[in-house]
C-alpha cells in the first residue's frame, strides 16, 4: 500500500530524463545566439560614453570654468583650486568597458573641442578604436 501511494505522487525516471533532454535542447538552441553579444554590448557602451555621457560632464566643466579640463581627472577633482569648479562632474574617472581609462586630449589634434577615445577591445591603438572624431 505504501509503495502504491508513493508511485502515484512521484515522477518516474523516464519523465525526469525527458525534462532534462528538453531543457538541454532548448539551451543548445539559445546559447549560441547569445555568445558574442557581450562584446557588442561593450562596444555600444563605449560608444554611448564617448558620444554623450562623458561629453556632458566635459561640457558642464567648460560652462563652469570657461575651458575644457587638461585631463579627465579634472572632472572628479579640483587640482588647481578653481573657485568656479562646481564638481565633481562624474563620480569617478571614467573607464571603458574593458577596464582601461578613456583617452582624452585637450587641446585636440583632430579638429573638435577635444579628442576622446577608447582603445577598444584589444587595448591597443589601431583599427578597433572607438573615437569621437568619426561618425
Amino acid at each position: 500500500m505504501i509503495l502504491k501511494q508513493f508511485s502515484k505522487k512521484a515522477f518516474t525516471l523516464v519523465e525526469l530524463l525527458l525534462v532534462v533532454v528538453i531543457l538541454g535542447a532548448l539551451a543548445a538552441m539559445i546559447v549560441p545566439r547569445l555568445v558574442g553579444r557581450t562584446e557588442q554590448a561593450k562596444i555600444s557602451i563605449a560608444k554611448a560614453d564617448i558620444a554623450s555621457n562623458i561629453p556632458l560632464a566635459l561640457d558642464l566643466y567648460e560652462l563652469d570654468n570657461g575651458r575644457y579640463p587638461s585631463n579627465l581627472q579634472g572632472l572628479t577633482t579640483n587640482p588647481g583650486g578653481s573657485k568656479s569648479w562646481n564638481g565633481p562632474y562624474v563620480k569617478r574617472e571614467p573607464v571603458d568597458p574593458w577596464g582601461n581609462e578613456y583617452k582624452y586630449r585637450y587641446p585636440p589634434s583632430k579638429g573638435r573641442d577635444y579628442d576622446l577615445y577608447s582603445l577598444g577591445p584589444d587595448g591597443v591603438e589601431g583599427t578597433d578604436d572607438i573615437v569621437n572624431w568619426k561618425k
